[in-house]
């Protein structure tokens, strides 16, 4: 206890000198470079995920369900939903259909789409597609037999409004006759918004359960299940393949994999590309302790002969550089959160600024700070600065005692 007084005394002295000393302003810089380090870091990263989680999520809860099924009749469909309702970490398991098709609104304006019929349950009782589809215009529901809900940028493209009707021709499975399905008109009673614009140009939801809504009947029925933990999908798969052997499940993993590959790799690239900071900053630490430890070498050849050992003397300069990171470390996390959670208004006063309108976008996203990677930059920030004394500290006794004080 006594011999870790002194060594934090020692240090806490030195420190105290250095602020005034020649050594100053390259200690000023070092704690600067890890508060920018970390605070740059961790903004960019939480700016990061608020975009790519808004896609990842609007994609599982509107589109991919974390497993969806294939290959089922109408007599094992009702049976299969209960399987996989009655499972414990199932939220929501819900029947639908899919097709392309091609709409057409009353003015002659095409666009392709995607056409997914389903339960008004899905709607109404999954919280996340609540949470996910966000009502712009009219009610998400299907007030009447033949509403339709559609994506905003897909009503846009088709300059269409509540109220409007559109006629729907319908792409049939390959194993039907003809190319197009034979035109139905649907009436608009709702416009959704999402994070992802894929969804808002393209998506269409129908009734499942309409007496008139589903324009082929030929298209073939599928399940979505989604878990309360999205890691869930193998254990479920697995299970459900043994008592439905002739359904095929597939995992969230396996569609838009290209897409989640590429946002994985563009998060690790921006990832490594920051990190170089601490990197430099780390070099700058080295090169600031290796000049002190040569302007103290006085100091330590009379700490040595007064009987501390090499290790006491290496943890001075070993706490000296874990001050250095802790002084930049800390402000750097501070600034972080509270950049973090003014994100908006920061993105807001751009736009104001610069009169661009994509900042007024990029302030609808927010920033997602996740803890564990918040913590494990806060460590390299506090790292580079340890390892940097660390390993300037090896050398501290390389000038024996007697030479020191014969010179002096």
């Amino acid at each position: 206890m006594f011999k870790s007084k002194w060594i934090y005394f020692v240090s806490k002295r030195i420190s105290h000198v250095d602020r005034k000393g020649r050594t100053a302003v390259t200690s000023l810089l070092a704690s600067l470079g890890i508060c920018f380090g970390v605070m740059a870091l961790i903004v960019v990263m939480s700016v990061m995920n608020g975009f790519q989680l808004n896609f990842i999520e609007s994609i599982l809860e509107i589109s991919s369900f974390h497993v969806q099924a294939e290959n089922i009749n109408e007599v094992q469909a009702e049976n299969l939903v209960e399987y996989s309702r009655s499972q414990p970490y199932v939220r929501s398991a819900f029947l639908f259909k899919d097709a392309q098709g091609l709409a057409v609104s009353a003015d002659g304006i095409q666009n392709a789409c995607l056409l997914r019929s389903v339960s008004e349950d899905f709607i109404k009782n999954d919280s996340g597609v609540k949470n996910e589809m966000k009502c712009i215009a009219g009610k998400l529901e299907f007030t009447e037999d033949n509403s339709i809900l559609m994506g905003y940028s897909l009503a846009r493209a088709l300059n269409v409004r509540i109220g409007n009707e559109i006629g729907l021709f319908i792409l049939p499975p390959s194993t039907s006759k003809g190319i197009l399905s034979a035109k139905k008109n649907f009436k608009i009673t709702g416009i959704f918004n999402c994070g992802y614009s894929d969804i808002n140009s393209s998506y269409c939801f129908i009734n499942l359960d309409g007496q008139n809504s589903v324009p082929a009947a030929s298209l073939p029925l599928k399940l979505g299940v989604k878990f309360s933990n999205k890691d869930f999908d193998s254990s479920f798969i697995k299970n459900a393949s043994r008592e439905f052997p002739q359904v095929k499940f597939s995992s969230w993993k396996e569609y838009n994999r290209s897409f989640f590959g590429v946002l994985r790799l563009e998060k690790n690239l921006l990832f490594l590309l920051v990190f170089l900071i601490f990197i430099v900053v780390a070099v700058n630490i080295y090169n600031s302790m290796k000049k002190l430890v040569y302007e103290r070498k006085e100091e330590i050849a009379v700490f040595s002969a007064l009987g501390a050992g090499r290790g006491q003397i290496q943890s001075i300069f070993i706490m000296q550089g874990f001050r250095t990171g802790l002084f930049g470390a800390v402000p750097g996390l501070l600034f972080a959160i509270l950049i973090c959670r003014n994100m908006k208004s920061i993105f807001m006063f751009f736009e104001h600024l610069t009169s661009n309108p994509m900042f007024a976008v990029y302030a609808l996203i927010p920033a997602r700070m996740i803890p564990m990677e918040v913590f494990m930059i806060f460590m390299f920030g506090l790292c580079s600065a340890f390892a940097a004394s660390f390993f300037v500290s090896r050398k501290v006794l390389d000038v024996t005692v007697s030479e020191v004080l014969r010179n002096e």
